[in-house]
């Protein structure tokens, strides 16, 4: 029994126990589950510095969840979707996966907001046997497991991994574009990191020694002193291990001093707000990323419809993030009805683990997993911010 268990002194309920030649047990909760519904929970930044994520995302989980409520459900059952603001504290995501474990008695955490929040919650989640899916970080933690700790079985991911993303895309510029001082102006939490592990592995991999690396507390708003030294070390291409605001404030600031450089960000910088609010100071930038973004104005099909009912269900215009909130309840809800309609933990498991294939309708990499891989996707693409809008310059990146 872990620290975690003891110190939070979870009640934990029915467990369904799983095994397979490769693993020691595992055990996974049957909570959540009655003949009626399925309890879901997820934790969102709805208040704190990353909202622009976590709102949208929650508006895209809702979304899915009213969608397949009204097709019927997940073989009969009715999904009950219970979200937590975490405030991207994980101090707050700790509290939040506690109440949504002992009081909600959720069946799965489904689409958890952040990587520092993500990071401090999950061994609870593991601890009640809790399935970890598809959380709004790429992180390597979210699907890299040893099978010698069964519990950690429990966590699978399908978002595009920092490192690898960044490895890629960094390659791709470096080689196209003939930059020889590359540098990097990270996040300081767990994301951040990731990104500077992917700049890294590729400058040196292309024997390359990084001509400034600076980073940035979680919240901060000035970037004064690192777009300052960062100049003042001659980079030629900046990669950003940055999210939304610090991605328009570090460009903004470069514009300040009349520096014209090439920026490259991380996959968060890639949203369809970072052009939106920084208009002319992110024109050029590029980002790496797992997916086009899809506009009303030329989208077709499936793509159209769903663009057109979320504007009109929650007054604003569909975004990335609301395309990844969807995708993880859709996503869910594919291998839930794969599982049967005796639902349990461990057939939910082996579900996931089975190799069968979900393709979403905004043609996105295909999600498959196994029992030695919890890694949906690994296929980069680069973006760049042109005329207000991003366009794809290269997809089927890989390092």
């Amino acid at each position: 029994m872990s620290k975690s268990f003891k110190a939070f002194g979870l009640a934990v309920g029915a467990f369904a126990l799983t095994q397979s030649p490769a693993f020691a047990q595992t055990k996974v909760t049957n909570e959540g589950i009655s003949p009626a519904e399925i309890v879901i929970g997820s934790h969102q930044d709805l208040s704190g510095p990353i909202k622009v994520w976590g709102v949208p995302v929650s508006n895209g989980m809702k979304m899915a969840a009213d969608e397949i409520n009204a097709a019927g459900g997940i073989n009969g059952r009715k999904i009950k979707l219970i979200i937590e603001d975490s405030g991207y504290d994980p101090k707050r995501s700790v509290l939040a996966s506690q109440k949504l474990i002992e009081k909600d008695k959720i069946f799965a955490m489904v689409g958890p907001m952040g990587s520092p929040t993500v990071l401090a919650a999950q061994d609870i989640l593991f601890d009640a046997g809790v399935l970890q899916l598809f959380p709004l970080t790429a992180a390597e933690f979210t699907f890299k497991f040893d099978p010698a700790k069964p519990q950690e079985r429990l966590k699978f991911n399908n978002i595009l991994p920092y490192v690898e993303s960044t490895r890629a895309a960094v390659k791709y510029m470096i080689e196209t574009k003939k930059f020889t001082k590359p540098c990097i102006m990270h996040q300081d939490d767990e994301y951040g990191k990731s990104v500077l592990d992917g700049f890294t592995q590729q400058a040196t991999a292309m024997k390359l020694t990084p001509a400034s690396v600076t980073s940035y507390k979680r919240g901060a708003s000035d970037f004064s002193a690192q777009v300052a030294k960062m100049k003042s070390d001659g980079c030629d291409l900046v990669v950003l291990g940055t999210v939304i605001r610090e991605t328009i404030g570090a460009m903004g600031e470069a514009k300040k001093l009349g520096w014209d450089v090439t920026f490259l960000g991380a996959t968060p910088t890639n949203v369809l707000e970072v052009p939106a609010l920084g208009k002319d100071m992110v024109e050029g930038l590029y980002a790496a990323s797992g997916f086009e973004i899809p506009y009303e104005d030329t989208a077709k099909g499936k793509v159209k419809d769903w663009l057109v009912n979320y504007k009109k269900a929650f007054g604003s215009d569909a975004n990335t993030q609301a395309i990844i909130g969807y995708n993880a309840m859709m996503t869910f809800a594919y291998y839930a009805n794969k599982a049967g309609k005796d639902l349990t933990g461990a057939k939910m498991l082996a579900s996931l683990e089975s190799g069968d294939v979900f393709q979403d309708i905004f043609s996105s990499p295909p999600t498959k997993f196994s029992k030695t891989n919890h890694l949906a996707t690994t296929v980069t693409q680069v973006q760049q911010v042109k005329g207000g809008r991003w366009v794809l310059v290269k997809d089927g990146l890989m390092f």
